[in-house]
């Protein structure tokens, strides 16, 4: 990671945060960038990840930050991944809210997401005998 910054509480620009959200393929939250960066802005902590001028990574949790936070995005540019980036900024998000209760995260279905989170100490919500809702 040399040459990379990890800031806190930043907020890109608009034009940061789409260029990595286009870059990763989320276009779901690109169809509306003031919500995205509304979205953004209003998380409880924002952690991002820079080469220079270059965001390249933002990771971001909403929640309480007592008994429940929801780890809602890491992402990392793909000319970045596999070089342990997301991996800091997973392990931040797991030191600063050690005392938490309930850590939560919803990601793909896919061998490569899962491999990531398990190899970095997260568990299938299955594992616990629960099972988890959406709409």
């Amino acid at each position: 990671m040399k040459n990379i910054v990890i800031k806190e509480d930043i907020i890109p620009n608009i034009e940061s945060i789409l260029n990595l959200y286009n870059d990763v393929s989320w276009s779901a939250y690109t169809s509306n960038p003031e919500q995205l960066k509304d979205a953004i802005k209003n998380s409880l902590k924002v952690w991002t990840a820079w080469e220079d001028d270059l965001l390249i990574a933002l990771a971001r949790v909403v929640g309480d930050s007592y008994t429940i936070i929801y780890i809602q995005d890491i992402l990392v540019l793909q000319a970045y991944q596999r070089r342990g980036i997301g991996s800091k900024l997973l392990e931040m998000i797991l030191k600063k809210y050690k005392d938490v209760r309930q850590i939560i995260l919803l990601t793909d279905d896919t061998d490569k997401t899962i491999s990531f989170y398990e190899k970095n100490g997260l568990t299938p919500v299955g594992k616990y005998n629960t099972v988890a809702f959406m709409k």
